[in-house]
């Protein structure tokens, strides 16, 4: 073989490589979609979308917004926790953890950090969502001055930050949270039983546990597991509670464990539950809600999962 021939072949298997490699990198349109199931409902999709939204509050020491949820992916060993280990609490979050920050479009966060917006102009991507909640007159879809400071006073009422009249995710997150206070199993898809029976919603993400039609506990905001880790959907029962459950891969705190298929577990985390990105399968709560939880499940417990989970 000369010495042409061999250039002429590394050029060719060169270009094949460089060829493979960019198509791994392409997606693949419809790939998900001939299996993935209909949302029923406009859904809110936690964290950045197609708008490139990003967090309205810069992140503090505490509060890493990119952060990824470590969780345990695989079932745990389990054993019986000695009286002196049950005996130990969950460290508390630090303050401002779950403060429910919305996501604004880049050129919003620039001017709020410069303290030179009060009241956006600009179209939310769930602005006839959050228009029609507030019962406004003229759902159009579109952003008013007299929207904005509607949007505005309910974001300053519930702790909304940036209060700025932006109807971005988390605004209308927690308006189907309100939505669902007072009765959550409204449409019925959770089924009611004479035992107790933990509610996973995936599409309003959102959990709470009934006994009958009698809600005991919740509903509350979650997070749950990512498209490619998805929360198990149908019937499950917790087999496993470990108060200070670390995970065995990430090295990662998991207080008030709650453990109902394999290694997917109610527990809570450190962090937003307002993320773009899912969980490794686990049902992620607040501190709180996960040590009130940790009272009402007990071993043996049913849980029922349905639904799909807005996002990634």
């Amino acid at each position: 073989m000369t010495i042409r021939q061999m250039a002429s072949r590394r050029m060719t298997f060169r270009g094949v490589t460089a060829l493979l490699a960019l198509l791994t990198l392409l997606p693949v349109e419809g790939a998900l979609a001939d299996t993935a199931p209909p949302t029923p409902v406009p859904a809110p999709a936690p964290g950045p979308g197609s708008e490139q939204l990003v967090p309205g509050v810069p992140p503090g020491p505490n509060q890493p917004w990119s952060i990824d949820t470590p969780d345990q992916v695989l079932p745990p060993q389990v054993y019986e926790p000695g009286v002196e280990e049950e005996a130990i609490e969950p460290v508390e979050a630090v303050a401002g953890t779950y403060d429910l920050i919305e996501y604004v479009p880049l050129s919003e966060a620039a001017a709020i950090a410069q303290a030179q917006v009060s009241c956006t102009k600009l179209t939310g991507p769930y602005q006839k969502q959050v228009e029609q909640w507030l019962k406004r007159k003229k759902a159009d879809a579109k952003q008013s001055s007299a929207d904005c400071l509607a949007i505005r006073a309910f974001q300053l009422k519930h702790g909304i930050k940036p209060a700025i009249g932006f109807a971005g995710p988390v605004t209308w997150v927690r308006m189907q949270q309100l939505s669902a206070q007072k009765k959550p199993n409204a449409a019925g898809k959770c089924p009611e039983r004479t035992y107790k029976v933990a509610c996973v919603d995936l599409s309003r993400q959102l959990t709470w546990v009934q006994k009958g039609k009698k809600v005991v506990f919740g509903p509350v905001p979650m997070r749950s597991g990512r498209a490619q880790y998805p929360t198990r959907a149908g019937w499950h029962k917790v087999y496993w509670k470990h108060k200070n459950h670390w995970s065995t891969l990430y090295h990662q705190p998991m207080p008030y464990s709650q453990f109902f298929s394999g290694g997917q577990a109610f527990h809570a985390v450190y962090g937003s539950l307002y993320t773009e990105i899912g969980s490794m399968g686990c049902v992620n709560l607040r501190l709180a809600d996960a040590r009130a939880l940790w009272g009402v499940l007990k071993k043996g417990d049913r849980v029922f999962v349905w639904g799909r989970r807005p996002g990634k």
